[in-house]
């Protein structure tokens, strides 16, 4: 497991890729592997215009990544262009998917009704099969069969549509973020039922600020820090640590929830946050990481819910039986997260029989599936 340094994620596209390059070397050195040429599959999960299977290009950014010179570029190309640099091994990008659709991929191979991959981890992200003749973008191709759509939901809301929802710790949030939106234009009503167009360069993504793991911890402490301010929380008194953006790590509202009711969990975390709390000041954290944390299920539920009924309506089906592949840390670890999850899609998409498997390094897995079944019919 390799983990993407703050410089390379900020700094230029030929940074970033020439860091992920040293990775698969050291990878390919640890099993002794370099003497040989393989094929790779190149797990991408950013908004990109896939032009070919091994073609993508970026959007933009999103989840805190700014790498100059990428966007507008082929990515694939630039991670080709960091290999040759190296020059220490040989490797051939056969594939680039986005994790989402590597979920899937790798969980239909344990349930071929699984039809439908989800990413709740530190971005928020679904794809799904999609009936052919419902794909306005792809000409030539017939009525017949189906294809898989990355969604980006992320960018869901980036017209206005989420406004009613937002509240003014979410707004903070987005002003404060890499890729904060701008005054929001009037919502347009899609033209066809279900669409949207494409995440558009500097996407705000306002619909993953509400759900994902980047900001869940960031919302908390934007409510304690103003429950605090108006003397509701902490005696009135404010440390530091709170005030400090990012302090409040997403992994304490999963800490915070799972306490086992004798508020010690919730002490600790507060304390280490120069925080001297009562114990009724541990019920009020409590209560607001589940606030949070649940309104980001729910959410999170609507969003699948309506993609499902959608497959539904558009197969001309009473009912429909389907899978869905599930990956990422806050889904994983959250104590109540998955079970409101759940219930929400369940309760939005009465006439679908769901069924919900947890992908196991899915996007891993559904990149290597992937490049095996694109090397083989390139061979």
């Amino acid at each position: 497991m390799y983990s993407i340094p703050e410089d390379a994620m900020t700094g230029t596209a030929e940074m970033l890729f020439d860091f992920i390059a040293e990775c698969i070397s050291d990878f390919l050195a640890s099993q002794d592997l370099k003497h040989k040429k393989l094929p790779l599959g190149f797990t991408f999960s950013f908004p990109v215009r896939h032009e070919d299977i091994d073609k993508g290009i970026l959007l933009n950014w999103t989840k805190g990544f700014t790498a100059s010179g990428a966007e507008g570029n082929n990515v694939v190309d630039l991670l080709r262009d960091a290999i040759k640099r190296r020059g220490d091994f040989e490797m051939d990008v056969v594939a680039m998917v986005n994790d989402t659709v590597a979920t899937m991929v790798s969980c239909h191979y344990e349930d071929h009704r699984c039809e439908v991959g989800m990413i709740v981890g530190t971005g928020c992200n679904a794809c799904y099969m999609e009936e052919m003749s419902r794909v306005e973008l792809v000409e030539g191709e017939g009525e017949g069969g189906r294809m898989c759509v990355n969604t980006e939901w992320g960018a869901f809301g980036d017209s206005g549509e989420l406004e009613d929802f937002r509240l003014e710790y979410d707004r903070k949030v987005d002003e404060a973020s890499l890729n904060p939106g701008q005054q929001l234009p009037k919502p347009v009503k899609p033209t066809v039922p279900h669409c949207r167009p494409n995440p558009t360069p500097c996407s705000p993504h306002r619909y993953e600020k509400l759900i994902s793991g980047k900001y869940l911890g960031e919302q908390v402490r934007l409510v304690l820090l103003k429950l605090a301010n108006e003397k509701l929380l902490f005696g009135g008194e404010v440390s530091e640590q709170l005030q400090t953006r990012g302090s409040f790590d997403t992994c304490f509202v999963s800490q915070i929830e799972g306490d086992s009711g004798d508020r010690k969990q919730i002490y600790n975390i507060l304390w280490k946050l120069g925080l001297r709390p009562s114990a009724l000041d541990c019920d009020i954290v409590r209560l607001a990481c589940e606030g949070v944390s649940t309104r980001a299920a729910r959410l999170c539920g609507a969003g699948l819910a309506a993609i499902i009924d959608c497959m539904r309506e558009h197969r001309g089906q009473g009912e429909l039986e389907i899978t869905v592949g599930v990956d990422g840390s806050v889904y994983k670890l959250h104590p109540c997260f998955k079970d409101k999850f759940h219930k929400t899609v369940r309760d939005l998409a009465p006439r679908c029989d769901i069924t919900f498997i947890q992908s196991e390094e899915g996007s891993g897995r559904g990149a290597a599936l992937i490049s095996a079944v694109a090397s083989k019919m390139a061979s």
